[in-house]
């Protein structure tokens, strides 16, 4: 079994890994700045429904397809969890 404190360590180092994936991506956006639009789209997860918005249809799907992808991967992991915690 899993003690606490790797998890603790699990969760720290992915928190900082996503924390330098967005300033990478923030410094990469700026330095290749041009009169170019911006287009993206998020995803909020209620449960396991995701609630999906974006600025065009391209960003749309992608957020799409992306939010039903880790919905099914979060399910699955939750079915396995059950059955192996008995």
């Amino acid at each position: 079994m899993t003690d606490a404190g790797t998890l603790y360590t699990v969760g720290f180092t992915l928190l900082f890994a996503g924390i330098i994936v967005l300033v990478i991506g923030v410094i990469l956006a700026f330095l290749s700045s041009s009169k170019s639009t911006a287009k993206g789209g998020g995803a909020i997860l209620v449960g396991p429904i995701p609630i999906v918005f974006g600025t065009d249809k391209k960003s749309l799907r992608t957020v799409l397809v992306l939010s039903i992808t880790l919905t099914i991967i979060l399910t699955v992991a939750t079915i396995i969890f059950h059955f192996t915690s008995k």
